[in-house]
């Protein structure tokens, strides 16, 4: 079994840095998201952002922009890991 993990380090507006591994990217009505999962075990919260690649396949996030659209997001992250669970 492999221990290597996919990082990403997220830079707040402050320039605080907060690396993270990516849990998954997941599709939700034809648009991409990522959760992250922040290394610092202080910190218990899992991150979600519109997820995209550029030109260069470089990872560009974007804020989830509304209410409804975090509530969608956050129910079909929640429903991989329960299919996930399941499986074991």
């Amino acid at each position: 079994m492999s221990d290597e993990r996919n990082l990403l380090t997220l830079v707040f507006d402050e320039n605080d840095e907060e690396e993270c591994e990516v849990l998954t990217i997941f599709e939700v009505e034809d648009q991409e998201y990522i959760a992250l999962e922040p290394l610092n075990e202080e910190i218990e919260d899992i991150y979600l952002y519109r997820y995209s690649e550029g030109e260069n396949g470089e990872a560009l996030l974007d804020e989830i922009e509304t209410d409804e659209e975090y509530s969608l997001v956050v129910e079909a992250f929640e429903s991989l890991f329960e299919d996930e669970e399941e499986e074991e």
